[in-house]
């Protein structure tokens, strides 16, 4: 029988890695503390706490159970090593190297969690697509980034919510506002945040002559209502409109749309997709809550560009990626430098690798 020595040292060796990155002593200590919180009789006198407190206790519990499942499984197969290698029985090794390839690829999904370093990484994502430089073909690339990243969040397993879509001019849009809900949302989309470049033969040109054509991507971390800054009523300008645009029969075609101007900064955010206008500016003002919040963090980080400062345009030399379909193929990230030639894959929602190439840069101090 082959010799799993080396493989279920290996394993071990990184399962307890994952005991250290993903602080499982640090959450014992912590799941004590919640089973209190979570077992109080008044728990759900305050519904929005309670929440809190019982989301934090299913997620804690699951990190804890996943690496001691981890553990018995590599002590399980050790066993199954030995007993195989003692009594000369070669029928237990495929199930051996089955057994080291799940933990492993558990293990290599679990190691993305260990280049989180924000402390909203773990968030919901309150998302927003607009198209900048480059006319039609930017409001057709701008829907293209919609696509692509809501099928990247749907390969994950993530939930994706509509908000608002502004339809473009001639083709595509002008820009939508969407939440991705999951774990760590937030964490892997940070990355992506900045201006997206595609290069293509523009197919709204009819001499079919190369277009460059740019869209921005921006995202905050979504809070609760219970840490939504205060936000003073007479500061707000709340108008109504009717919905419009893709949507089909979630898009209303009463006045039910809200748009909410917070006047001291000039956030504006827009909800058109909720059923009720009650719905539309419930969502509307969580969304607001959030980009105010993550504009206190901001203003707060000496080394961050505050959010009433100048920002870079939507066009030439301010992208973080570039998207080539002609003359060749290709997708680069201009700031770690990784690359693609399977840039339909991308397009599709294979973002994967650009995600983690961006998170070692991060951690590398990119």
């Amino acid at each position: 029988m082959r010799d799993f020595t080396d493989d279920l040292t290996d394993v071990r060796k990184r399962v307890d890695d994952a005991r250290t990155y993903l602080r499982i002593a640090e959450l014992r200590d912590r799941l004590t503390e919640l089973e209190v919180q979570a077992g109080a009789p008044d728990l759900w006198d305050d519904p929005d706490a309670a929440r809190t407190v019982t989301t934090e206790l299913a997620e804690v519990r699951d990190d804890i159970e996943l690496v001691d499942a981890m553990s018995e499984r590599v002590d399980d197969l050790d066993t199954l090593f030995e007993l195989g290698r003692e009594e000369s029985d070669d029928s237990v090794a495929p199930e051996i190297e089955s057994g080291v390839s799940g933990i492993r690829s558990q293990l290599d999904g679990l190691q993305l969690r260990a280049l989180f370093t924000g402390e909203n990484d773990e968030r919901d994502a309150i998302c927003q697509v607009s198209s900048g430089a480059g006319g039609t073909d930017a409001q057709d690339w701008t829907q293209m980034l919609l696509r692509m990243f809501t099928r990247w969040a749907e390969r994950k397993g993530f939930t994706v919510e509509i908000d608002e879509i502004n339809e473009g001019t001639e083709a595509g849009i002008s820009s939508a506002t969407f939440t991705i809900k999951g774990r760590y949302a937030y964490g892997m989309v940070t990355g992506e945040k900045g201006v997206h470049r595609l290069i293509r033969i523009s197919p709204f040109d009819s001499n079919a002559r190369r277009q460059t054509a740019f869209a921005a991507f921006d995202a905050v971390p979504a809070i609760e209502m219970a840490e939504a800054p205060e936000i003073d009523p007479t500061e707000l300008r709340i108008d109504t409109f009717r919905s419009s645009g893709a949507g089909g029969q979630h898009v209303n075609v009463t006045d039910s749309a809200i748009r909410i101007t917070h006047l001291p900064t000039g956030i504006v955010v827009s909800c058109q997709n909720q059923r009720s206008q009650l719905q539309n500016k419930t969502k509307a003002m969580q969304i607001l809550g959030a980009r105010l919040a993550q504009r206190q963090r901001e203003e707060h980080r000496a080394h961050m560009e505050q959010l009433s400062g100048e920002k870079r345009g939507i066009d030439f030399g301010s992208q973080i990626r570039t998207y080539t379909l002609h003359p060749y193929q290709l997708v680069k990230d201009e700031r770690t430098r990784y690359e693609t030639g399977n840039i339909q894959a991308v397009l599709d929602g294979d973002l994967d690798g650009l995600i983690e190439a961006f998170l070692q840069w991060r951690r590398a101090g990119g």
